[in-house]
């Protein structure tokens, strides 16, 4: 596949909008489900097994849920790579 004008812009567009999001938001807050793949992935500290004891103790107790907060230089980061790609787009040929 051959990046073309118009993929360019469009890849700039997007990482411009994500950059966006990260700049307008302060943290997120995972699910039960992608917090447990988190810590599958990351090999942190356990997490809860889904055995009965964990189900009943997860019925009256509120699920774990991590909190992500970007550090604020990635979305000024994205900002620019997002601003720099869609300007380069309009200068490159068009396709024939």
């Amino acid at each position: 596949m051959e990046f073309d004008r118009n993929r360019y812009f469009m890849f700039g567009v997007v990482l411009f909008f994500l950059g966006l999001q990260f700049r307008f938001v302060d943290s997120f807050v995972l699910n039960e489900s992608s917090t447990r793949a988190l810590h599958k992935i990351a090999k942190q500290a356990k997490v809860a097994d889904a055995n009965g004891a964990t189900n009943a103790y997860m019925q009256v107790a509120p699920s774990p849920k991590k909190t992500v907060k970007p550090p604020n230089w990635l979305g000024f980061i994205l900002l620019t790579a997002g601003g720099v790609m869609s300007l380069h787009a309009m200068v490159l040929p068009k396709r024939q």
